[in-house]
């Protein structure tokens, strides 16, 4: 079987469409096809750009193009500057990028958690709530910050069931909204993040310097993560699991 059959197939078995990272532990699980390489990966990523029965739905997200059709009445829509502001390609941003950020913290051994209005909402084949891995928000303080961060779109626990990183992912939002939330849960020691475009870079910057933010400016408590970059971060851990040694 030739290298870019085998991808096909692996597309197929997941549905359709899959993440560079969902396509990475599949496809070499093919065992009529040999990867003659010491770059199996970016062989892998140069045939879901090239091959013309596959089609980039966003960054680092694929689909096969006789699935175009079912995808999209998923809601798994390719995105365009004509639709990027329409509400069916935010709803999908939005869950999609819950669960690039719920994948990684299960992959890292941290507990997630997303609202549960949100728990319905689609990771490609998958509802939220069936990755997630916290039913409960944990009652970690005081039942009024409990309440507070439990709409916060995603947020990794550790062992003891306190926040290790809180997650805001803002496609089309208010960023200023997300910067109030982590404002009153400065008293944790987490981390607090806002997942967005990088063209919204230079709103969070502006908005970060407002007066009601001023600890967190001052201490550096909030950092900005930009879609392209998550999702790479998503395939490098995806890649990692296929070593039995990391160093």
């Amino acid at each position: 079987m030739k290298q870019n059959e085998a991808v096909i197939l692996a597309l197929e078995k997941l549905g359709g469409v899959a993440t560079l990272g969902q396509l990475n532990q599949e496809v070499f699980k093919i065992t009529d096809c040999e990867w003659k390489t010491k770059t199996p990966f970016a062989s892998v990523r140069r045939i879901v750009q090239l091959d013309k029965n596959i089609y980039k739905i966003k960054t680092g997200l694929y689909g096969l193009l006789k699935f175009k059709s079912t995808n999209e009445s998923k809601g798994i829509i390719q995105e365009t500057d004509i639709n990027k502001n329409s509400k069916e390609v935010i709803d999908f941003n939005h869950s999609y990028f819950q669960g690039l950020l719920i994948t990684i913290g299960n992959l890292k051994g941290l507990k997630t958690f997303i609202p549960n209005q949100d728990k319905n909402k689609l990771f490609l084949n998958e509802k939220l709530e069936d990755i997630r891995t916290l039913n409960k928000i944990p009652p970690f303080s005081y039942s009024k910050l409990v309440h507070r961060s439990s709409t916060i779109d995603v947020i990794w626990f550790n062992d003891r069931e306190m926040p290790h990183s809180f997650f805001e992912v803002e496609h089309s939002t208010d960023i200023q909204n997300s910067l109030l939330k982590f404002n009153d849960l400065q008293d944790f020691y987490s981390r607090m993040i806002i997942v967005a475009d990088k063209i919204r870079k230079e709103e969070y910057l502006r908005k970060i310097k407002y007066s009601s933010f001023t600890h967190l400016n001052k201490d550096n408590r909030v950092s900005f993560l930009d879609y392209e970059a998550l999702s790479k971060q998503y395939e490098t851990i995806i890649e990692q699991q296929q070593y039995e040694f990391l160093l």
